[in-house]
């Protein structure tokens, strides 16, 4: 009988009692094994979806743009749509950025408005606001710090978009890319005391070469720093109460569209004009003998007799701030004495015929003047001048700052009396020596926050300068103030700062950014600095830059001069500048008068940069050489525009014929 060969399986019963032996020993094993399986899957499907998911997301969409939270770096996004293009990234500071807010709104469920929390640190609410045109779509972005010492801080890149507007800076740029400055009070200020603050003309807002504008409300108290070609930054002062960060951002078709519709309506519509006589009359700077009353006005009748004998007899005697002084010293006289002496005290205006006075004041009052003394023997120190306050009881004491070397009181314009005995006095003087212009400087600054010292509210920020401003133009359109906040639409001409007699942009270089910077900020009818600069070198004069100066303020509201051109250069150099006189009171001066019509119903700069023109053209967001005087400069007929450019060092001297 054969034998039977294996077949290989195994009989049922001894397969089902081996598995339940073999699994009673191993159920634990086999059940890790299982969770750990699952907790791999769990971790490779997280990591996909971290892999595979956007790092940026929505918060807030409307109907032509957006915000998004980008998650890499904690920035907001502005998004254009329906192209998709980003208009502005901004880095947020502050609050943890490894914390992105999640895609849902904790506000108001309408699809307007966004918020998110930072527990213990600050609070975030994004809405959409009312825009100035349809043409524009606008978002509120307000930081509220949950404690004291959190400082919050949103910095604007400046990577692919060219930033203009915010403050005027010592060596000025055009557009504030190169510009650098670090995080400081947001307050205008001189820039002999601080020259690396910020100048005496400037306003919260920032406007950028994709169609975006940056408006921080007034009543916020800001430092602003400016990292060249990196971003711009807006905080808020750490180690006070907490104060929350407010601004609106506004997006356009593109950066001229932006700044008609929003940037131009930032002072209202009740805007005003200047004397425009002062368009067409040189300024001539006096810098002749002032030991005395009397030295002054032999010097003023020689300045007079020599400009009428070069045929420059139109235009405007200008004296400084101690020359004023001095006169106004003399005619204090008493009445006797005045009589016996009128031939050495009097001044007759029409010595200088047909050049006119202009004089110069400011709300600065040296503490050993008699002025000064007499408030304090009188117990009005307090109502004349800024004061510090006692915390409990005592007497209010001045709150001294320099002005021109010497330690100096400010008038407190917050009161009624100082204010109209100021204002009073500015009149008398402007009428007793006969002065067709009257000059305030020192009018930039806050003298508080330059001791650390926190200000009252009605004088937070720049409302000293908005302030004054508001109460020199009821003198009338003849006044000139040498600062401007939030006062583009008052009838008063702003002197600017004074430059270096180089060829940097401390210099000449300075002079066209700084014309589109006041010009965009609505401070079209300014003084520029005297032609070849005001600050000397301690290189010789240089006529060339002389002759570039001049070329540059030929298309300028006002020619001003501190040295005449038979002081500095050869004969040629004089019949240029009667030439140049001529072409600006016969070509510029009615260019600007026309624009100015403009200007007053619709805002717009009169003094246009080159992307005015071409507001999607790259290579003109960076031209600071050029300008254009409304939308022409040019010979009458021509069918384009011809800019203004600045002159350059070792070319052809003459004077622009446009």
């Amino acid at each position: 009988m054969p034998l039977a060969r294996p077949t290989g399986q195994i009989p049922e019963a001894a397969w089902t009692s081996g598995f339940r032996e073999m699994t009673e020993p191993w159920k634990g094993a086999v059940g890790c094994l299982g969770v750990a399986v699952f907790f791999a899957m769990t971790i490779g499907i997280i990591s996909w979806q971290a892999l595979e998911q956007s790092p940026e997301e929505w918060v807030l969409r409307g109907r032509t743009g957006g915000m998004l939270w980008e998650r890499r770096r904690g920035a907001l996004l502005l998004r254009a749509l329906p192209a998709g293009r980003t208009v502005a990234v901004i880095a947020v500071g502050g609050v943890p950025a490894a914390e992105p807010p999640p895609p849902r709104d904790r506000c108001w469920h309408d699809g307007g408005q966004f918020c998110y929390a930072w527990e213990e640190d600050a609070e975030l609410r994004l809405s959409l606001e009312p825009p100035p045109a349809p043409a524009t779509e606008c978002y509120g972005v307000r930081w509220t710090p949950l404690r004291p010492d959190v400082t919050l801080k949103d910095c604007f890149s400046m990577a692919n978009v060219s930033w203009y507007g915010g403050a005027s800076i010592r060596a000025q740029r055009w557009p504030l890319n190169g510009a650098e400055s670090h995080a400081q009070p947001f307050v205008s200020g001189d820039f002999s005391k601080n020259p690396a603050g910020y100048g005496p003309v400037l306003e919260r807002y920032f406007l950028g070469s994709t169609g975006v504008t940056v408006t921080v409300a007034p009543d916020v108290p800001l430092f602003v720093s400016l990292e060249s070609n990196r971003h711009f930054c807006l905080e808020t002062p750490a180690g006070r109460a907490a104060v929350p960060l407010r601004y609106l951002l506004c997006v356009s078709p593109d950066v001229a569209a932006a700044h008609q519709l929003v940037g131009s309506r930032l002072a209202g519509q009740a805007r005003a004009l200047p004397d425009t006589a002062l368009l067409g009359s040189p300024i001539w700077r006096y810098h002749g003998p002032a030991g005395s009353a009397a030295k002054i006005k032999r010097g003023l009748r020689s300045l007079a007799r020599r400009l009428k004998r070069h045929h420059l007899q139109e235009g405007v005697l200008a004296l400084g701030e101690r020359c004023t002084a001095i006169l106004a010293a003399a005619d204090h006289v008493p009445s006797e004495r005045r009589k016996r002496h009128v031939s050495t005290r009097g001044w007759d205006p029409s010595l200088i015929e047909p050049l006119q006075l202009s004089i110069t004041l400011s709300p600065y009052a040296s503490i050993a003047s008699p002025l000064f003394l007499r408030s304090l023997r009188d117990g009005e120190a307090a109502s004349y001048w800024l004061s510090l306050q006692p915390q409990s009881g005592g007497c209010s004491v001045p709150l001294l700052t320099t002005w021109k070397g010497q330690l100096c009181a400010r008038l407190n314009i917050t009161s009624e009396v100082a204010l109209s005995w100021y204002l009073a006095r500015a009149r008398r003087l402007r009428h007793v020596l006969g002065a067709a212009y009257v000059v305030f400087e020192g009018a930039e600054g806050n003298a508080f926050l330059e001791q650390d010292v926190p200000p009252p509210a009605e004088l937070m920020g720049d409302r000293y300068t908005g302030a004054l401003a508001a109460a020199l133009a009821t003198l009338g359109n003849a006044t000139v103030i040498s600062a401007g906040a939030r006062s583009s639409h008052l009838p008063l001409f702003v002197q600017m700062s004074p430059l270096h007699s180089d060829w940097s942009h401390a210099g000449l270089k300075g002079v066209i950014p700084s014309v589109l910077h006041y010009s965009l900020l609505g401070y079209n009818f300014f003084i520029p600095d005297a032609v070849g600069g005001s600050l000397a070198s301690d290189a010789p004069g240089d006529p060339e830059l002389y002759v570039r100066w001049l070329q540059i303020v030929t298309f300028l509201p006002v020619m001003a001069f501190s040295t005449p051109p038979w002081l500095c250069c050869d004969a040629w150099v004089l019949n240029l500048t009667r030439q140049c006189i001529q072409r600006h009171q016969d070509f510029v001066v009615p260019l600007l008068l026309k624009y100015s019509k403009e200007w007053l119903s619709l805002g717009y700069p009169i003094f246009r940069p080159a992307w005015w023109l071409s507001p999607t053209d790259p290579t003109a967001f960076t031209i600071e050489d050029e300008f254009l005087i409304g939308d022409e400069v040019g010979n009458a007929g021509t069918e384009y525009p011809q800019r203004v450019s600045g002159g350059e060092k070792g070319a052809p001297c003459a004077c622009p014929s446009a």
